[in-house]
């Protein structure tokens, strides 16, 4: 159905998936093409390119375990509304991530800055909270979100709280925007990796 600016589609055994191989699905997660070789342009806007291959293979597993479900996603996969294509068109979407033919490994998966920052940089919270995550600037595409050094100031059991309730400690109730629940449900060890690791950024 449509969101906004863009269509999501049916993941799901139901939907066109279940005619792509294993590598077609590894390819639209790296590199952001369907099997013919067509720009998939909402995956080329995340960062689910930097999963390791490990990690990219295990989605791929999730994916084929999922019961069909839901209406069939109609050609092709992945596309734009009118508006997005009249957003394409003035130049207010990018042009998407580069693509890679690289291995990509994970560190040792730990409750550590090194882990914490592979956790980070597949999500996308650089797309609002800016690249050095000290704060999104005016023009970027997503939400303008607030300099993540304000983590230094909380507890570990604080931030757990933060992500799980989505009421940071000083009371204040994080936006709709923010995708606290997902990260919520993120393991308490790989949530002290997140921590340790903006906890440890440079001063903005």
């Amino acid at each position: 159905m449509p969101i906004g600016w863009f269509v999501a589609s049916n993941l799901t055994p139901a939907g066109q998936l279940s005619r792509w191989s294993d590598g077609d699905i590894f390819r639209a997660i790296r590199n952001g093409v369907d099997p013919d070789g067509r720009w998939l342009v909402i995956m080329s806007y995340t960062n689910a390119g930097k999963l390791s291959d490990e990690d990219t293979k295990a989605v791929i597993a999730y994916l084929r375990s999922l019961p069909a479900a839901g209406e069939k996603t109609v050609s092709p996969l992945d596309r734009l509304t009118p508006l997005g294509i009249a957003m394409l068109g003035a130049g207010m979407l990018p042009t998407g991530k580069p693509v890679s033919t690289e291995r990509v490994s994970a560190p040792p998966k730990g409750p550590t800055s090194q882990y914490g920052e592979y956790l980070i940089s597949y999500q996308d919270c650089r797309e609002c909270h800016g690249r050095d995550l000290t704060g999104g600037k005016p023009g970027q595409l997503a939400p303008l979100g607030p300099d993540l050094n304000v983590v230094k100031g909380w507890r570990f059991q604080e931030f757990v709280a933060t992500m799980r309730t989505g009421v940071d400690p000083n009371g204040h109730t994080l936006g709709n925007q923010m995708p606290w629940r997902p990260i919520g449900r993120m393991s308490d060890e790989d949530l002290r990796a997140v921590y340790e690791y903006l906890t440890h950024l440079p001063a903005a």
